[in-house]
């Protein structure tokens, strides 16, 4: 796993050194807001406890900085897994598996790119919270009833990746490929997942500009 996060690190290093010439016109002064669907693929000991399932979801801002080189890039990701329990829970008297887990992850991530006439290659990276949800199971007795739970917990997260997006007439549309190391282990293994995503961008700037004059009271 280390191999392949610095080998996407080394990308997103590479990628800002190159990024520092050429003037990018699309995304000056710009907001841009973005939804995608795609995979999250679990890496290594990982594929011990979760498996892909379809599908992941994305949604969040681009924000321009006064360079536009340089970005915000707020996101949740909804991931969704495939779940063997692995370890027996005290608190639950049966172990599930073919079961769901799922991941918020609300990533705050910070990045840079390179426009190139209509397409646009990026790489980002950055801190994140994950929100866990994970099944457990209760045999019922009597009844012949399991009655199905699921345990929430928070732990930090960190996210990377590189893609591209070209622009049509009226929005983009986009690729990346990523990296988040979820730093609660499940079921005692680690959490490492690979994104796959595809999704569209749209220019959203004339409506975060009327909600900051409406919030600072000079509409």
């Amino acid at each position: 796993m280390k191999v392949i996060f610095m080998s996407i690190l080394s990308l997103v290093i590479g990628y800002s050194a190159m990024a520092q010439t050429g003037a990018d016109t699309l995304h000056f002064k710009k907001v841009y807001y973005f939804g995608g669907t795609g995979l999250s693929i679990p890496l290594g000991k990982t594929k011990n406890v979760l498996s892909t399932k379809f599908f992941t979801g994305s949604m969040g801002l681009d924000i321009s900085l006064k360079n536009p080189k340089y970005y915000l890039l707020p996101t949740l990701y909804m991931m969704s897994f495939g779940y063997d329990q692995l370890e027996k829970d005290p608190d639950y008297n049966r172990l599930l598996s073919n079961s769901r887990a799922t991941m918020y992850t609300l990533s705050l991530a910070g990045g840079t790119r390179r426009q190139w006439d209509r397409l646009n290659t990026y790489a980002y990276a950055g801190p994140g919270v994950a929100l866990n949800s994970e099944p457990r199971a209760n045999d019922m007795g009597n009844n012949q009833n399991v009655d199905i739970e699921y345990k929430y917990s928070i732990s930090p997260a960190f996210k990377v990746g590189v893609g591209a997006d070209y622009k049509f007439k009226g929005f983009f549309l986009g690729f990346e490929i990523g990296y988040m190391r979820n730093f609660r282990e499940m079921e005692g293994n680690p959490v490492h997942v690979m994104t796959m995503m595809v999704g569209l961008k749209s220019d959203i700037t004339k409506i975060s500009d009327k909600v900051v004059e409406v919030i600072s009271g000079n509409p």
